[in-house]
């Protein structure tokens, strides 16, 4: 088990110390950052606990949220077997919401993990006050695939500026490509106690080398986002090369609890292009929606 949370607590996730529980007989590596309200965000494919945009979680801290991040089991700085079945990705978060003793929580998840958050709202019944889900996928049938330039640019090892630009943000656009460079710097600007990377050989292995139609095949998860009570943001940008905006909008008025923001001229990374934006919508929208 974990010591209470409120002592591993940062103020910057720059700078924040990487923590650990025990669960399950594997640890899991966890960063917490700031007071209040704790939001559980769960990571994106290859993302680990040095992947997420500093400016994007201080902001949210402005917020008034303690934002906690981890990684999944076996990949980054956590131990266990690894895997990229979203129900095991969903039973890390559960199991460290579980050790770190979370109420009046909310959960939220970047691509992969969104799919992952979706999962553990189902798990943890009503337990999770809100949803906020960053440029991932519903469940069932997709309106329009992903592309195949995000899986063949997947498939590179490392990280670099180029693959950064061409996966989360919007290459044409030159304001977009500026954002890239700015939140590739602050991204790779910790240098000590970094979570070392997911192997892109292992992780490409996982979902495959061409886009699926579903993408995430759960008529349950569905059904339950059809009459679930508790309130749901999803933030996506327009041009999502991995998992589009449109298979979204193509629910409308079948998700009752559903709030969708869309950012012009991104991809999917909207919330590293606008990272103070993307945080006071969020603040906005759990301080001011609750279930109906």
């Amino acid at each position: 088990m974990s010591m209470p949370l409120a002592a591993h607590a940062a103020e910057s996730y720059a700078v924040a110390p990487t923590n650990y529980v025990e669960s399950k007989g594997r640890r899991l590596a966890y960063r917490s950052v700031g007071t209040g309200k704790p939001l559980v965000l769960c990571n994106r494919f290859r993302g680990v606990l040095d992947l997420w945009d500093p400016a994007f979680i201080d902001g949210l801290v402005a917020q008034g949220f303690q934002v906690i991040t981890f990684d999944y089991s076996g990949l980054g700085l956590s131990t266990g077997e690894k895997s990229y079945n979203p129900m095991s990705l969903a039973q890390d978060g559960v199991d460290l919401i579980t050790a770190l003793e979370l109420k009046d929580f909310a959960v939220g998840g970047w691509s992969i993990g969104g799919i992952t958050a979706q999962i553990i709202l189902a798990m943890t019944g009503d337990q999770a006050s809100h949803v906020v889900l960053l440029a991932t996928t519903p469940p069932g049938h997709l309106v329009k695939p992903g592309e195949q330039l995000f899986y063949d640019t997947a498939a590179a090892p490392g990280i670099s500026l180029d693959q950064f630009t061409t996966v989360f943000f919007e290459p044409a656009d030159s304001a977009s490509r500026e954002a890239s460079k700015r939140s590739f710097e602050r991204i790779m600007a910790r240098k000590e106690g970094r979570s070392p990377d997911v192997p892109a050989d292992w992780a490409i292995a996982q979902i495959g080398n061409t886009p699926r139609n579903p993408l995430f095949p759960a008529d349950q998860i569905l059904e339950l986002l059809k009459s679930t009570k508790t309130p749901i943001l999803h933030i996506g940008g327009d041009h999502d090369i991995v998992m589009p905006i449109e298979n979204w909008y193509a629910l409308n008025q079948q998700l009752p609890t559903l709030h969708l923001i869309t950012y012009p001229r991104a991809g999917h990374g909207p919330h590293h292009q606008h990272p103070e934006m993307a945080a006071a919508q969020i603040g906005a929208f759990v301080k001011t929606s609750k279930k109906s």
